[in-house]
This record gives C-alpha cells, sequence and structure tokens, in this order.
C-alpha cells in the first residue's frame, strides 16, 4: 500500500513523468508516480530518440544524470550521427528503439528506487489550499497529500481521437482521456489552450516488398547516448529503415478524399505541428510536388509492426489502406492500426517561472506536452528539470537553472516562459540556440555533470568519468602544441591529400587546423604518432580535434556570452508595474506585465518587446 503523504506526487509517467520521478527519487525525495496504465513511459508515436537538436537534448539528459539517453543505448535497434557531413554543432546522434524493450527498461530503471511508489489510477482533481498545492484526488476517491505535485499528463488533458468522422476521448488510440483538472485550473484562473498530434497507421511488415525501397543501414561505427561505459544496447540485432514515395496517383487518390479528413475539413480545433504535418495537409499545401518520403522503421527486433514515418493521417481506415496499396512496395499491405489526430488541452507556458513551477498556485509543477510542446526529448527534459527544481524547493534550497548559454534545455525552458510556443507545438531546432557552437553534443558532459553532481544527481563515478576526460583532453592539446612534426614525415600525407607541403617543422596543433586533416590521419602517417595518440580514447581525441580546428570561434562565442551577460545578470524587480512606465509601447507592457521576467535579457527576448522599449526600460531602471 502506499504512503498517504509524499515529497512529490508525479502525475503522468509518460517521458517527462518518468525522468522527473527518476530524478527527485534519486536526489532523495519520497516520490508518488500515479499514471492510470502501468505500461510506464510509451513510445506513443514515433519510435526514434534524438535526432536534429533532439540529440543534443538527450546528450544534456544523461549528462546531468537522467535515463533516457542509458535507455535508448539500451534498447536500440538503429543509431546514426547525422549531419556529419556539417561542422560538429550540427552532428546529431538518433537511434530507432525497439518499443517493447525501450519501455520495459524504464519500468525495471524506477522500480530500482527504494523511495519511488506507484499508484495505478486516474487524478481527478488537484487539492489546493491558500493557492498551494498539498496533494491529489483521484477517480476512485483517494486522496493523496504532497509538498509538491508535478502535472505531465501529455495528450491526455480532454483528449479527442479523430479518423474520419469517427471521434472519441482519449489520449492515446487504446486509453481514456483526463478529465477534471482542466477544467480546476481554469477556475484558478489558468490561460488553457488546444493542440493537436497526429500518429500514422502501424503496419505488417511481413506484407511489404523492401526490395522496392532505399536501404538505410545502422552505422557501422558502434555509437551511443550516454556518456557511460555501456554498450548493453549492441545485445539488440541492428535493422535497417527502408524508405519509399508517394507518387502522383497516390496524391490524386487522396485529393478527392479531403472531405473525409479531420486534418482538412475545420473538425480539429487544437492547432498541430508545423513541421511534421499530415500527409493530406502536405498534398493540399505543396501540389507542386509528386512525391513525400515515407520512412519505413521497425517497431521491433521480435514483432513485424512497422511504423511508417512521413504517414501521419486522420483518413478514415479504408481511405488510409487504400492509398498506402498504391505505394512502390506496399501493394499487398496490412494495416495493425489506422493513424489518428489527437487533440488535447495545454497551459501556455508563459505562466511558468523558469523552474517550470506555476506562477498562479505555489508548488505546482508542469512538465512535457502540457506546455505545448512535442517530442520525447523536448518533454523528458522538462520533466527531470521541474522534478530536480520540486525537490529543491521542498528543501528550501536555490532553484537549478540553465542558461541559453549552458544547455538546448536551457534555451527551450527560456523560449516557453518568455516567448510560449508562439501558436503551435514547440519543437526544438538547432536555429533556435545561438550559441550552439559552445552547446554540441560531443560536450555535454563537460558543460553539465559538474552542475549535475553538486545538487546531488549526477554520480561520482560519472563525475570522475567526465573529470578524466576533460584533463585528458587538456593533456592532449598540450601534448600537440608543443610536439612538432618534420617535412619529410608529413609532406608524403599532404600530398595524398592534395594539401600544401609544409617546408619547415610545424606543431601538431597548427596542422591539425586544416580542414583535410584529423588525428586519425595524423596517426597513421608515422609510427610515432600513433603510439602517442594510442592511450587516448575517440572521445578525447575527437574533443581535442574540435577544440583545436575550431579554438577562433568557440573565444568568439564565449566573448559573446560574455557581453550578454550583462543584460542577463540585471534583475528586474517582481512587482515591477510596466503600465507606469511611459513610452513603451502598449504590445510591450502587456506582455511584460503577464510574463514577469526575471532579468532586462529575458525581458528582451519577449515576443512582441522592441530594442528600443529595452532601452526606455534601462533608462527607467536607472532613474
Amino acid at each position: 500500500m502506499f504512503h498517504t503523504h509524499y515529497d512529490l506526487i508525479v502525475v503522468g509517467l509518460g517521458h517527462a513523468g518518468a525522468e522527473c520521478a527518476h530524478a527527485a527519487a534519486k536526489m532523495g525525495a519520497k516520490v508518488l508516480g500515479i499514471d492510470p496504465n502501468r505500461g510506464f513511459v510509451k513510445m506513443s508515436c514515433n519510435n526514434a530518440i534524438g535526432g536534429i537538436a533532439k540529440g543534443q537534448i538527450v546528450r544534456e539528459i544523461d549528462a546531468l544524470g537522467g535515463l533516457q539517453g542509458i535507455i535508448a543505448d539500451r534498447s536500440t535497434i538503429q543509431f546514426r550521427m547525422l549531419n556529419q557531413s556539417k561542422g560538429p554543432a550540427m552532428w546529431s546522434p538518433r537511434s530507432q528503439n525497439d518499443t517493447l524493450v525501450f519501455g520495459t527498461t524504464w519500468q525495471k530503471a524506477l522500480e530500482t528506487l527504494p523511495n519511488l511508489d506507484f499508484w495505478q489510477d486516474m487524478v481527478h482533481s488537484l487539492i489546493i489550499k491558500q493557492k498551494k498545492v498539498a496533494g491529489i484526488k483521484t477517480t476512485s476517491g483517494i486522496e493523496i497529500k504532497s509538498k509538491a505535485v508535478i502535472l505531465t499528463a501529455g495528450t491526455f488533458l480532454n483528449g479527442l481521437i479523430h479518423i474520419g468522422k469517427r471521434t472519441f476521448g482519449g489520449g492515446r488510440i487504446d486509453e481514456k482521456a483526463a478529465l477534471g483538472i482542466g477544467g480546476q485550473l481554469l477556475e484558478h484562473g489558468f490561460e488553457i489552450g488546444r493542440m493537436n498530434t497526429g500518429t500514422p497507421p502501424r503496419v505488417d511488415g511481413r506484407s511489404i516488398n523492401y526490395s522496392k525501397m532505399q536501404e538505410q543501414p545502422s552505422d557501422a561505427q558502434k555509437i551511443q547516448f550516454s556518456f557511460l561505459d555501456h554498450r548493453a544496447h549492441q545485445t539488440l540485432p541492428q535493422k535497417s529503415v527502408y524508405i519509399t514515395c508517394t507518387n502522383p496517383i497516390v496524391h490524386e487518390f487522396l485529393a478527392k478524399q479531403f472531405h473525409h479528413t479531420p486534418n482538412l475539413n475545420g473538425n480539429v480545433e487544437g492547432k498541430g505541428p508545423e513541421y511534421c504535418i499530415s500527409i493530406e495537409t502536405k498534398i493540399k499545401r505543396f501540389s507542386n510536388k509528386k512525391q513525400h518520403q515515407i520512412f519505413v522503421q521497425p517497431m521491433s527486433a521480435s514483432t513485424s509492426e512497422v511504423y511508417l514515418n512521413g504517414f501521419t493521417t486522420a483518413f478514415p481506415e479504408e481511405v488510409q489502406y487504400q492509398a498506402l496499396q498504391k505505394i512502390d512496395g506496399f501493394e499487398n499491405i496490412k494495416m495493425f492500426r489506422p493513424g489518428y489526430t489527437v487533440e488535447y488541452d495545454y497551459f501556455p507556458p508563459t505562466q511558468l517561472k523558469l523552474t517550470l513551477e506555476t506562477k498562479l498556485i505555489e508548488n505546482l509543477y508542469f512538465a512535457g506536452q502540457i506546455n505545448g510542446t512535442t517530442g520525447y526529448e523536448e518533454a523528458a527534459c522538462q520533466g527531470l528539470m521541474a522534478g530536480i527544481n520540486a525537490y529543491l524547493k521542498i528543501k528550501n534550497q536555490a532553484p537549478f537553472i540553465l542558461k541559453r548559454s549552458e544547455a538546448y534545455i536551457g534555451v527551450l525552458i527560456d523560449d516557453l516562459v518568455h516567448k510560449g510556443t508562439q501558436g503551435d507545438p514547440y519543437r526544438m531546432f538547432t536555429s533556435r540556440a545561438e550559441h550552439r557552437m559552445l552547446l554540441r553534443q560531443d560536450n555535454a558532459d563537460l558543460r553539465l555533470t559538474e552542475k549535475a553532481y553538486q545538487i546531488g544527481l549526477a554520480s561520482q563515478a560519472r563525475y570522475q568519468k567526465m573529470t578524466t576526460k576533460q584533463n585528458e583532453t587538456k593533456a592532449l592539446i598540450q601534448k600537440l602544441t608543443h610536439t612538432k612534426i618534420t617535412p619529410t614525415q608529413i609532406n608524403p600525407l599532404l600530398n595524398t591529400l592534395k594539401n600544401s607541403p609544409i617546408y619547415e617543422s610545424q606543431s601538431l596543433y597548427q596542422l591539425i587546423k586544416r580542414p583535410q586533416l584529423n588525428l586519425h590521419l595524423l596517426a597513421g602517417s608515422t609510427p610515432t604518432l600513433k603510439s602517442m595518440f594510442a592511450p587516448y580514447t575517440k572521445e578525447v581525441l575527437t574533443q581535442a580535434e574540435i577544440q583545436i580546428k575550431y579554438a577562433e570561434y568557440l573565444e568568439k562565442e564565449k566573448i559573446l556570452v560574455k557581453k550578454m551577460a550583462e543584460l542577463e545578470n540585471y534583475p528586474l524587480p517582481y512587482d515591477l508595474d510596466y503600465q507606469l512606465i511611459k513610452n513603451i509601447s502598449n504590445e510591450a507592457k502587456a506582455k511584460l506585465q503577464h510574463i514577469q521576467p526575471t532579468t532586462l535579457g529575458a525581458a528582451s527576448r519577449i515576443s512582441g518587446v522592441s530594442p528600443s522599449d529595452i532601452a526606455i526600460l534601462m533608462i527607467y531602471l536607472g532613474k
């Protein structure tokens, strides 16, 4: 039986809730995780983790001591490093995961925590006393007290599923919607919005003709998300993804059925993600395009279920089936379940503090899709940060807030709190991070692990591994700086690369700055260099090489960060009445009054607040 009083209650054990419960319990809180399903973390839609910008977030979660990267490594059936033809700031790890192993591995990981309890039930309402949360009430009539509550309800708040003309309540096709909490919070002054997301049909891989498709195998080199030394993910067989395309016949067929899909006929109220639109929306919006790619992704190493990435739809089942049959490789396709659209309530995140605590109700936190975001990675990092900050709050310790110059996680939360979602589900892109050269996936541990170690989340072993990498990288860079190579030793390699020869001895540090050269090539040029590099791990070699090649760019970024810190560190009074400040635009006054930014830098990033508004604000504060 569960206890009647907890430090934290986490409502929902999806990607956000699981990270939240794990972080708080690991730091020492007595936590209850409550969810109507015992399955815990599910890959409700795509079975991929990471990708462009998202892979950086997963690395940051891992560096902080979270679990998403480790769980992904242990369940991966394909791993690729994307964008390797570009600079290191754009490299992004991505895995395809066995959905069954992913869920059970998460469950086992959470069940190892002795101070984390579970209860299978639906939360009907919150216990709120004098604008402070004090616990929850379940649909079965049970009241459970707590010092803090974290809502990670995903797509379940008033969830409504659409397939053709059919609509029914649910957050996933086989799970009920959560009712009650939204209305209660509305009564307490919260603003509520409506969003939607979609998913494609799941099909039987045995009915697919893969010979008509382009194969996309896993990277030959074994890579992983976690900075820790575990290779458990390699025990699962690696699977290929296949690529096929729609065609004009499919487009013509579906165009005639537009009136049957709620995504186009006005039956879906919520705003959906702009970067991941349904196949019907693609055909209508890009009518000049003759084809759209479909990534045929295996869902598991042990089942035949396949996910059709790129064919999200809410057409009636028979329309989905007939359309798929007209695509190369799907002529004899069999469906397991149809695609659908789910719309749900969310709370515009400008109602939150940077800790993800709500401004209206003390000790109540929101994390994940309830904040208008989309994606497992965005949800998980919010859950992690909410769990950390809720624990620190009840222990009367300083909040844990990451700056935009410190992490993609810092960019994401700052964007949400100060800019909102801008009308559609928020997804992280590399373009959102102005300091992305500093926020690479390869150095997430160097940026964040010490911070997490200091608050008691990152383990001693993780911290020691990071410091070893840091020290060895510095030592290697010093060695490269002081080791010189003669023209006779290096010119044969330079000639092979059609690179300019050297005419006098030069340091390896200077040589490695050449775009065509890398430490791997240098190691193969002479036995001496091969022996010199042998003691270092690939991680250290990569880190040293990046720091040398991009030294000037990194230094410029650091200078820019230092300049921006002057604005970031200039505090704004929480009770400042912006209506009293003359000459600031009315829009800026309204936005500043609503959001109440904590620093001048945060104020400058609010949509609708112009540089001239900031200048006037600075003058006013100076007075």
